[in-house]
């Protein structure tokens, strides 16, 4: 159960179970979570419970910006500033625990966070944390206790601490889970764009084709996450074609029967290569990869599948590709016009492509031909 703050002047300390419940109730939040934003947001919302605060602040350390930031400070936006700079500052590079009654009549007070947001620092308490190492990676703040007293106290403190002991580890699983991801991502990317290469694509195709989709699932009414995940994954639709000899997959030509039943097998192979894998990431990617060239009315390859048996994924990455595919010149045709394009699309509708996909490709037309401006071909 969350508990509220009561930011009257006549709000009383915590008791003992209410702190036990506010801890027990919040590390089993951040416990569940893999997104550092929901875990900053939530350590700074235990801290603030925990002491009654104001403001709580998660800090941590850019060490390649040489900087200290936040993106959850209760009231604002994110906040930098130079690494030793400020109490925070302080407390990062000596490991130092802070009890201040009145900020402005300290010199290592920063008033430039306050006279950007026009906020007013009293009393404050800041507390560092560190890693499994050992190792300082960041730091509590909270500011100007709501209590008639208006100023923090030891027990204030080392209930802050105790926060912060159980942030550090958290934090940095958190950073390390998101660090394997994006490093998955990077990898996916790399791949789809080695598949394109070996077609004579560009690098653009599998960024325009990420953005679109990311568009269209929004577009579809799929969540932000949902959109994110498709946007990642989407650039190893082809992945398959590392496997299809250069003279099939360069031919300026038209395909021979023979010639077109090997393109198809991109799809399978393509799905082979990721279907084992038990990353989230991997596993949708082979979806993709396998759904793209099924079409809604059940004449594509190479299940045939129809209508709704294809994956959302693999419908909306179909339309996003050839889109891109009709608009780009191939070594075996001239860019169509976007007229001609659009025209297709429509009399597709129920046949190639969902007719829900189609129209949500016209209300988003602007937006996906900024994207197509902004990574033209070269």
């Amino acid at each position: 159960m969350n508990l509220e703050i009561d930011s009257s002047p006549v709000a009383n300390e915590r008791t003992p179970e209410e702190l036990l419940r506010i801890i027990f109730d919040y590390t089993a939040k951040i416990g569940s979570q893999r997104s550092l934003k929901s875990v900053l947001l939530l350590m700074a919302d235990m801290g603030r419970e925990m002491i009654l605060a104001d403001r709580c602040t998660v800090w941590l350390i850019d060490r390649n910006r040489g900087e200290l930031f936040t993106t959850i400070a209760h009231g604002v936006s994110e906040i930098r500033q130079p690494l030793g700079s400020g109490f925070v500052g302080h407390s990062i590079m000596t490991g130092e625990n802070l009890l201040i009654e009145d900020a402005y009549q300290d010199p290592r007070h920063n008033d430039a966070n306050d006279l950007r947001t026009g906020y007013v620092t009293k009393s404050l308490i800041t507390v560092p944390f560190v890693g499994n190492d050992g190792s300082i990676i960041g730091a509590y703040q909270a500011i100007n206790k709501l209590t008639p007293q208006a100023v923090f106290t030891d027990r204030d403190l080392e209930q802050l601490k105790l926060a912060a002991s159980y942030a550090g580890k958290s934090l940095e699983s958190v950073m390390l889970h998101e660090e394997i991801v994006a490093t998955q991502r990077e990898i996916i990317f790399t791949m789809g764009e080695i598949g394109e290469s070996r077609s004579k694509e560009t690098g653009n195709h599998v960024k325009r084709v990420a953005e679109y989709s990311y568009i269209l699932a929004l577009g579809y009414g799929l969540s932000q996450e949902e959109a994110e995940l498709l946007k990642l994954v989407s650039p190893m639709h082809d992945i398959g074609k590392v496997a299809i000899p250069d003279s099939v997959l360069n031919k300026p030509g038209k395909l021979t029967e023979e010639e077109f039943e090997q393109m198809k097998n991109h799809t399978t192979i393509g799905y082979n290569l990721l279907k084992n894998s038990d990353r989230e990431l991997l596993k949708t990617a082979a979806i993709v990869a396998y759904e793209h060239h099924e079409k809604w009315n059940g004449t594509g390859y190479p299940q045939g599948l129809k209508g709704e048996e294809i994956h959302l994924y693999g419908r909306i990455t179909a339309i996003a590709d050839v889109f891109d595919a009709l608009g780009s010149e191939r070594v075996y045709k001239k860019a169509w016009e976007l007229e001609r394009i659009l025209i297709l699309f429509n009399e597709e509708r129920d046949r190639h492509f969902e007719a829900r996909l189609v129209d949500v490709l016209n209300e988003q037309l602007p937006a996906i031909l900024d994207i197509r401006n902004r990574y033209r071909d070269q």
